[in-house]
């Protein structure tokens, strides 16, 4: 399976050198970077939210390999779908998916399935991948969209995803790919927006899950931030960094009506 850009030429530039010049500019240059376990970085159009990624990337060490976790927004496919072969054609240039931690993992998990179709047109696992290509030239990924599931489930996946990780033997990088709330006035969005932050540095996954259910908190990519969360303190985490938090406002001027974006490390 090779899979074929959705969003290029929407959410970021799709012609190479565009993008190149684009991501030179969005990831600052820093010789502080450190070691990590786990990132949440938000996957919105470049325009909007590529300051925070590229800001959230740009402190971190990026092994070669990466599991990247994104919400189902299309609502195709498993609940929890894994593309276990075969490679990304991404705009500046192929890469291929780590076959033999993805066959790890589904040795594993009983709750991931193979499935195509759910990635085909996914955007929030695409828009990370030219980060990553950047900051590391031998990327391999393992992707993962998931769907809402509760959170005994995420437990489950997350703990398998810490023992693949741990059996694999190298390290690696998990990216949780989330926006935070959706549709609100700056004030509303800042507000709840908080809640849910406080919870992800205090490395408290369930609190963050149940959190943003009871605040009504759109924060479209809570699954994969709680499982991300659980596999990184199963691996050893044992702090949250928020290293910046922003809103569309910031772009478009217009704070009426904002979604939220955050970037946190993890170690």
């Amino acid at each position: 399976m090779r899979r074929t850009p959705a969003v290029a030429h929407q959410f970021y530039p799709g012609d190479p050198a565009t993008l190149s010049r684009t991501l030179d500019q969005l990831i600052p240059r820093t010789s502080e970077k450190q070691e990590a376990l786990a990132v949440v970085s938000p996957h919105a159009g470049y325009v909007y939210s590529g300051g925070v990624a590229g800001e959230t990337f740009s402190h971190v060490a990026i092994p070669e390999d990466v599991i990247i976790l994104g919400p189902n927004h299309h609502g195709h496919g498993a609940k929890v779908a894994i593309m276990a072969e075969g490679s990304w054609d991404m705009p500046l240039g192929e890469v291929p998916i780590n076959e033999e931690l993805a066959r790890e993992l589904l040795g594993l998990s009983d709750a991931i399935e193979i499935d195509e179709q759910a990635h085909r047109y996914e955007h929030s696992l695409e828009v990370q991948v030219p980060f990553l290509q950047v900051l590391q030239k031998n990327l391999k990924i393992v992707p993962l969209v998931v769907s809402f599931i509760p959170y005994a489930e995420c437990l489950e996946i997350g703990e398998d995803i810490a023992a693949a990780v741990k059996e694999y033997g190298k390290p690696a990088l998990l990216v949780a790919s989330s926006d935070m709330t959706h549709y609100e006035s700056r004030q509303i969005a800042t507000r709840q927006d908080k809640l849910a932050l406080e919870k992800i540095e205090a490395l408290d996954p369930e609190g963050l899950y149940h959190t943003v259910i009871k605040n009504n908190i759109t924060m479209c990519g809570i699954i994969p931030a709680t499982i991300a969360l659980i596999a990184a303190k199963e691996l050893g985490a044992a702090r949250a960094e928020l290293i910046r938090y922003t809103d569309s406002g910031e772009a478009s001027g217009d704070t009426s009506y904002v979604v939220g974006y955050a970037g946190f490390v993890i170690s």
